[in-house]
């Protein structure tokens, strides 16, 4: 069975930085397309970013660009979210997830693993 970790999350002023770290279990990391998601209380769960198995492709959502920045370590079994000038409606669960294919995907149903999430919480 295949378990992903999330990591980093906490509680930060508007403005700020974190980073989260996902650490996935098993040998299958590296074929594995990665992603970033996110809900807030009373919201949709929503893709924040994503990237291919081997990193050289990625996605990220328009309310994000320019602040946050996927990147994976095929090495560790590791994908990292840097959130930057990060904003209160950003606060959320963050929550990572796997897919069995090595291409980008943006949608949550094509996600195989998920993580238990770590909250992110901004204050202004």
């Amino acid at each position: 069975q295949v378990q992903l970790v999330e990591s980093g999350g906490g509680l930060v002023q508007a403005g700020g930085s974190l980073r989260l770290s996902c650490a996935v279990s098993g040998r299958a990391f590296s074929t594995y397309a990665m992603g970033w998601f996110r809900q807030a209380p009373g919201k949709e769960r929503e893709v924040v970013a994503a990237i291919s198995w081997s990193g050289g492709s990625t996605y990220y959502a328009d309310s994000v660009k320019g602040r946050f920045t996927i990147s994976r370590d095929n090495a560790k079994n590791t994908v990292y979210l840097q959130v930057n000038s990060l904003k209160p409606e950003d606060t959320a669960v963050y929550y990572c997830a796997a897919a069995r294919t090595r291409y980008v995907q943006i949608v949550s149903r094509e996600y195989d693993y998920w993580g238990q999430g770590t909250q992110v919480t901004v204050s202004s």
